[in-house]
């Protein structure tokens, strides 16, 4: 086995594995239908989280629904308005990234939780470390990947998750070009670093 390999192996470890802590937002991606909402809910009906910021405007559903509708389903759910902020310029996870670590600066926050799908939020974590490390800050990012959900049904993308996971690692390695991602080492050292934090 490769560094490399041993190191992704390494990744999808600590992100799947990842111990929340109380925190300022949990951060809900759109994308997936409505599963990652329903965990960003949970979340924060659990009291994790102060406030739910749900981001993402790109729309094609049923996969991709934007904030702002996905914000009227916590609002039937019995979430005040005043605890939901919504990020709706972003049309992908870097954009993503970009304007959710605007929102943090400007709310100084210390400490997000991220919700994406369990084959998407490796990427996640690494385009939102990238980005905050370009915005100059040094937040705390903990993972919470929507979870019982199937890795094997064939979503309205045409393809199962499982499939759409090794997609995510060939747009990993994309990113990674573009300078669009941290690397695995250093997600790896952020995350010695999250866990030695109050």
């Amino acid at each position: 086995m490769t560094e490399k390999e041993l190191n992704r192996i390494r990744l999808v470890a600590i992100v799947s594995n990842d111990r929340i802590k109380k925190s300022d937002a949990v951060v809900c991606l759109e994308g997936d239908h409505y599963v990652r909402l329903e965990r960003a809910l949970e979340i924060f009906q659990q009291g994790w989280a102060k406030k739910i910021l749900v981001s993402g405007g790109f729309e094609a559903p049923p996969f991709s629904v934007p904030a702002g509708i996905l914000a009227k389903e916590l609002y039937k759910n019995g979430v005040p308005k005043n605890k939901v902020i919504l990020e709706e310029k972003s049309l992908n996870s870097y954009e993503q990234g970009v304007e959710v670590m605007k929102i943090i600066k400007e709310k100084k926050w210390q400490k997000i939780i991220l919700v994406a799908s369990h084959f998407h939020q490796i990427r996640a974590y690494l385009t939102f470390l990238k980005t905050m490390k370009k915005a100059g800050l040094k937040v705390q990012i903990f993972n919470a990947p929507a979870r019982e959900i199937s890795w094997f049904d064939v979503i309205s993308l045409g393809k199962s998750r499982l499939e759409l996971l090794k997609d995510e690692f060939d747009k990993i390695e994309d990113y990674s070009r573009k300078g669009d991602v941290v690397s695995i080492k250093e997600s790896i050292e952020y995350q010695k670093w999250k866990e030695q934090q109050k």
